[in-house]
C-alpha cells in the first residue's frame, strides 16, 4: 500500500479504511481503497538530530522552567529562545512542552503544532521527534495535536498577551525575533478575543475589515487601528500585544498611535495613508469566526477501540453523560465531543504499539466522520487525564482525591472553621466553600405579593418549600465588612415569586452600592455555609407560610428527616408522613396531635442523635418520646398509616470527584452562549471587560468586571445554560454565584492560586491609557510632516502610494532605521545627512570630539554627516547611502569603534 504524504503524530499508519461501529449496526468510512481495515503500517522514522545535550538526542528539561518550545530548521529539531515564545512561522513545525513546575508529578503537556505552510518533511521530523520525547517523559504526558489558527484552549493559555503568525520560514541565518531593529513596514492582523492572535498581512487597504484591529508596524511608529465594530475589551487585548511587541521587539523606544475615530486621528490616517495609499470604496465586515456553542460540545460520544484479526474497530459505546466505569485499563478508546475535540484515553495495560498508533487512529476517525483537518486531538493516559477530559464523565474518582478530601474534612473539625485561617488561607476556604465560621449578622426576607417582607429572628432558621427567601449575611474579613446575599428557592414556588426574588435581590443590591455577593440557592442543595449560619436549626416545611399567622392549614400529623452531624452540615426536611419516607441510616421526628416521637435509625451515630435532640425544640414542644428502629409502639405505626418497606441498607460514602477548577469567558456576540476556556489561569486572566465563569463543580461562580455590568442579569441564566448543556449531566440546582470585581469572596480568590486584592486600585482603563497619551505626540508630529513633504514632491497624480512612492519614502526613512526622519531637525543648524556637501568639516573637528569641543551648529548625534564623500568613504570603508541603508544598531557600533558616537 502506498503511504500517506503526511504524517500528524508520533506514528502514520497506511492502509484502506477505518471500520465504525454505531450502536447495534455497524458502517465503514471507505478509504483510498475499498475495505474495512484501519491502516495498520507505520512510516519509517526520521532521525532527529538537535543543538541539544545527550539524554538520547533530547533535550535536557530544567527544573526552573515549565515551558519549552523546538521548531524544525533543515530537518533539525532546535530549541527557540524565549524572548521569541509566542512566534511562530507558517512553514515550520513546533513542539511545546509544557509542566507545572510548582507540582510535582502532575502530568506533563506536550503539543505538536503544525503551520499551515508546513512541509511533508518538516512534519515527519516533529513527529518523530514528538515521539522520541514521549517516551523519555513516560506516561504522565497529555499529547495535543495543534493546527495553526485552530489552537486548544490549553495551547494559547501559555502566550499572553497572544500568538503572533508570522509569514514564511525562518531562515537559519536570522534570529527568530530581532531586537532594536527599526527598519520594517509590515501589517498585523489581530483577533482580539480571549486568547489573542496576529497574522501577518498584506500592506494594503483590502486587508481591513470593520470587525478587528490591525497594527501598522513601521519600526518606530506603531499605530494601531481599531475597526469600528470592535467592542473596548478587544480593543483593550489588542493594545496589550502592541505594548508587549513595543517591549519585546523594540526594546520600549517605539511610539503607538491608536485610531479609534478616523475623523480624529488625522496626523495618524496621513501616515497610514502615506503607506497604504488612499482607502478606495468602504471596509467590509468580517465574517464571524466559527464558534462550537455549548450544545455542540454536549453532543459527547465514546467509542471502544480494537483489532479484529488485520482489522481496527471501532465501536460506538455510549452517549452522554458518561460513566468513567466504561474505561478498562487495558483497552483503548475514543471520544468525540461534537466534533469539536477527539479524545484517545489509553488504559495503563495497553500495549506500546497500541500507544504509538493513537494519533493515527485518531486521524483516521476524523477522516472516516468527515471532520475538518485542523481538528484538534488530545491522547490522554489513564492516569494524566486532563481537567476538560474529567468532566465530560458523570463522576471521577481517584484515590488522591479521595484522601485529600478527607484530610480536607478532618481540617473542618479540627480547626472549628478558624475565621483568621480561613481568611488567611482562601484555599481552605475555597475547599471547603465556608467564608467564615457563620457568626456573623443574618437578616430574612420571605417574598410575599413581589414585596420582600421581614422574617422575625425567633423564626429564621424555618423555611417553607412553597416559598422565596432572601439571607443576607454580614461578616467582616481583614477589617473590611463584605456581605453575602443568598436567593432561597423553594421547590414549590411558584414562577412569579421566583422572578420577585431576583427583582428584590437587585434592590437590596443597588442599596449596598453593589457590594453583595449573590448566591442562587435551591432547596435542597444549600452550600456548607448557608447550614452554619443557622447553627444546624435549618428545618424546611412543605407548603407556603406568610409568616404571619397565615398560610396553609398545617397537618396533625407531620414527619421531618433530620440529617447532619454537628452545626456545620445538619438540616432538617419536612416529608411524607409515611412509613415509606424513614430510612435506617437516619433520624425522624413524628410529630402527631398529642406526642412528638424521636426516631433513631439503627445505622445513626451518635453526633447524629445529639444534633437531632437541638432540633426537636424548633419543631415541636409537646412532650417527645425517643424510640429505636424495630421498638416502635403501635401508635407510631398508625400515626404513619400503617408499616410499609423503607431502605434499611448502610448508606454507601458519597463520591468524591476528582475534578479541578475551570474557567471560561462568556461571549454571545454570534449568537448562542460561547465559552472560551482559559487553562492554568491565574487574576491576570479576569479582565473589568469579562464576564467570566469559574466551575468548580460543587459552585458556579459568575464573575463581572467592573466595566461588563450590563450582562448583570444574563450572567446567572448563562450559568443555568452551561449546567444544562454540560456533558457530564450536571445537576440544575447547582449553586450560582454571582461575584463583583473587587467584591470577590475568599470560596472565589482560594481557587486562584495568587490573590492580590489591590490589583485593580489604580489600574488604568483603555480609555485611561490612550487618553494619558502613548507617547506619540511629538514623534506623530514629525512623521506627519514628512509624509506631506513626500505628497507634495513624489506622489502620483492618482493619489495613491504607489511603489515608486513606498520605495522613496522607505529609502528616505531607512536613513533613520524607518524613523521617516531624515536626519538633524529643521533649524537644527545642520543638513541631512543625505545632502551633505563635501568638504563641510575636515575629520579631525569631528573624530573623537566630546560634544562642548564641536564646531557651532554640528548635531552631535549626525557627526559623521559632516565628512566628505572622500573622508567618509575611506573611514567607514563605504558610501554615505550604503551607511544609512544599515540597521541603526549596526550604524551605532560602527561609529562607536571609528569616534562618532
Amino acid at each position: 500500500m502506498p503511504q500517506p504524504d503526511k504524517c500528524w503524530g508520533v506514528s502514520c499508519w497506511a492502509g484502506t479504511g477505518i471500520q465504525l461501529q454505531c450502536g447495534g449496526g455497524q458502517w465503514a468510512e471507505p478509504g483510498p481503497e475499498p475495505g474495512p481495515a484501519l491502516p495498520t503500517g507505520r512510516v519509517k522514522e526520521r532521525a532527529v538530530s538537535s543543538r541539544m545535550d545527550t539524554n538520547g538526542g533530547l533535550p535536557a528539561i530544567g527544573s526552573r522552567r515549565d515551558l519549552h518550545i523546538w521548531i524544525t530548521e533543515n530537518l533539525k529539531m532546535v530549541p527557540v529562545p524565549e524572548r521569541a515564545y509566542g512566534n511562530f512561522f507558517e512553514e515550520h513545525c513546533y513542539i511545546v512542552l509544557h509542566s507545572l513546575k510548582a507540582t510535582s508529578g502532575a502530568p506533563k503537556d506536550l503539543h505538536y503544532w503544525v503551520g499551515k505552510e508546513a512541509g511533508v518533511e518538516a512534519q515527519g521530523t516533529a513527529g518523530s521527534f514528538v515521539q522520541h520525547l514521549q517516551e523519555t517523559l513516560g506516561g504522565a504526558t497529555v499529547q495535543h495535536r495543534e493546527a495553526q489558527g485552530h489552537e486548544s484552549a490549553c495551547f494559547r493559555s501559555y502566550f499572553r498577551p497572544g500568538i503572533i503568525y508570522r509569514k514564511g520560514g525562518l531562515a537559519s541565518a536570522l534570529k527568530h525575533v530581532e531586537t532594536n531593529v527599526y527598519n520594517i513596514q509590515r501589517l498585523l492582523h489581530i483577533r482580539a478575543g480571549k486568547h489573542v492572535s496576529a497574522s501577518e498581512v498584506e500592506l494594503s487597504w483590502h486587508s481591513f475589515n470593520k470587525s478587528d484591529i490591525f497594527l501598522l508596524d513601521l519600526g518606530k511608529m506603531m499605530i494601531q487601528w481599531n475597526g469600528p465594530k470592535t467592542s473596548t475589551a478587544e480593543k483593550a487585548r489588542g493594545l496589550a500585544l502592541t505594548r508587549s511587541l513595543q517591549d519585546r521587539e523594540r526594546g520600549g523606544r517605539a511610539q503607538i498611535g491608536v485610531v479609534d475615530d478616523e475623523a480624529e486621528a488625522t496626523d495618524l490616517m496621513q501616515i497610514m495613508e502615506a503607506v497604504l495609499g488612499y482607502r478606495v470604496g468602504n471596509l467590509h465586515t468580517a465574517m464571524p469566526s466559527k464558534s462550537t456553542d455549548q450544545l455542540q460540545k454536549a453532543n459527547v460520544r465514546l467509542y471502544h477501540v480494537y483489532e479484529k484479526g488485520k482489522d481496527v474497530v471501532i465501536q460506538e459505546l455510549a452517549t452522554c453523560p458518561l460513566a468513567q466505569d466504561l474505561l478498562q485499563k487495558e483497552d483503548c478508546y475514543i471520544l468525540d465531543q461534537g466534533g469539536f475535540k477527539i479524545y484517545v484515553w489509553q488504559g495503563r495495560m495497553t500495549s506500546l504499539q497500541e500507544k504509538k498508533a493513537a494519533f493515527s487512529r485518531a486521524l483516521g476517525f476524523i477522516q472516516a466522520k468527515g471532520y475538518p483537518s485542523y481538528t484538534n486531538v488530545e491522547v490522554v493516559d489513564e492516569g494524566a487525564e486532563s481537567a476538560a477530559f474529567k468532566q465530560l464523565f458523570r463522576s471521577w474518582s481517584g484515590e488522591q482525591r479521595k484522601n485529600k478530601h478527607l484530610r480536607g474534612m478532618g481540617k473542618l473539625l479540627q480547626v472549628k472553621l478558624d475565621v483568621g485561617k480561613l481568611h488567611s488561607h482562601p484555599e481552605l476556604a475555597a475547599q471547603l466553600r465556608m467564608v467564615d465560621d457563620g457568626s456573623g449578622k443574618v437578616e430574612v426576607w420571605y417574598i410575599q405579593d413581589s414585596c420582600r417582607q421581614p422574617v422575625d429572628p425567633t423564626h429564621h432558621g424555618q423555611l417553607c418549600a412553597g416559598n422565596c427567601y432572601l439571607v443576607l449575611y454580614t461578616y467582616q474579613k481583614m477589617g473590611l465588612v463584605q456581605y453575602i446575599l443568598y436567593l432561597w428557592q423553594g421547590l414549590q414556588a411558584a414562577a412569579d415569586e421566583i422572578k420577585a426574588l431576583k427583582g428584590n435581590a437587585e434592590e437590596l443590591d443597588l442599596q449596598y452600592h453593589g457590594a453583595l455577593v449573590q448566591e442562587h440557592v435551591t432547596m435542597g442543595s444549600e452550600p456548607p455555609h448557608f447550614l452554619t449560619i443557622f447553627q444546624g436549626q435549618l428545618v424546611i416545611f412543605q407548603g407556603s407560610a406568610g409568616h404571619n399567622g397565615k398560610g396553609q392549614p398545617a397537618s396533625a400529623t407531620r414527619l421531618f428527616h433530620v440529617r447532619g452531624t454537628d452545626s456545620y452540615n445538619t438540616w432538617t426536611l419536612e416529608v411524607p408522613a409515611r412509613a415509606s419516607a424513614l430510612n435506617s441510616n437516619d433520624i425522624f421526628l413524628l410529630a402527631t396531635a398529642g406526642l412528638c416521637y424521636l426516631w433513631f435509625g439503627k445505622g445513626c451515630s451518635g453526633d447524629q442523635r445529639e444534633m437531632a435532640r437541638t432540633v426537636v425544640t424548633v419543631i415541636s414542644r409537646k412532650d417527645k418520646e425517643m424510640v429505636l428502629e424495630g421498638q416502635e409502639p403501635p401508635h407510631f405505626w398508625e400515626a404513619l398509616g400503617g408499616r410499609a418497606p423503607y431502605p434499611r441498607s448502610k448508606r454507601l460514602p458519597e463520591d468524591v470527584s476528582d475534578f479541578q477548577p475551570r474557567l471560561f469567558e462568556c461571549s454571545i456576540q454570534t449568537g448562542p452562549l460561547v465559552l472560551t476556556e482559559v487553562v492554568f489561569f491565574s487574576q491576570e486572566d479576569l479582565d473589568k471587560y469579562d464576564v467570566m465563569l469559574l466551575d468548580t463543580w460543587e459552585e458556579i461562580f459568575l464573575w463581572l468586571g467592573a466595566a461588563a455590568s450590563e450582562w448583570k442579569q444574563e450572567a446567572v441564566a448563562w450559568g443555568r445554560e452551561y449546567l444544562k448543556t454540560h456533558p457530564a449531566g450536571r445537576s440544575l440546582a447547582t449553586p450560582i454565584v454571582l461575584v463583583k470585581q473587587g467584591h470577590e469572596p475568599p470560596t472565589f480568590t482560594g481557587w486562584f492560586h495568587m490573590w492580590d486584592p489591590y490589583k485593580w486600585t489604580n489600574n488604568q482603563s483603555y480609555e485611561e491609557v490612550v487618553e494619558g497619551g502613548l507617547g506619540a505626540v511629538s514623534a506623530i508630529s514629525e512623521i506627519t510632516a514628512e509624509v506631506n513633504n513626500f505628497r507634495l514632491s513624489r506622489w502620483p497624480s492618482n493619489g495613491r502610494a504607489g511603489p515608486l512612492a513606498l520605495s522613496a519614502l522607505k529609502g528616505s526613512k531607512d536613513s533613520s532605521e524607518n524613523e521617516l526622519e531624515l536626519g538633524p531637525k529643521a533649524g537644527s543648524g545642520s543638513s541631512s545627512p543625505g545632502s551633505v556637501a563635501s568638504g563641510s568639516l575636515p575629520r579631525e573637528q569631528l573624530r573623537h570630539q566630546a560634544v562642548e569641543d564641536l564646531p557651532e551648529g554640528v548635531d552631535p548625534a549626525h557627526k559623521e554627516s559632516y565628512l566628505s564623500d572622500s573622508d567618509f568613504q575611506e573611514i567607514f570603508g563605504k558610501s554615505k547611502e550604503e551607511f544609512y541603508s544599515m540597521a541603526k544598531w549596526r550604524q551605532q557600533q560602527e561609529k562607536k569603534q571609528l569616534g562618532f558616537f
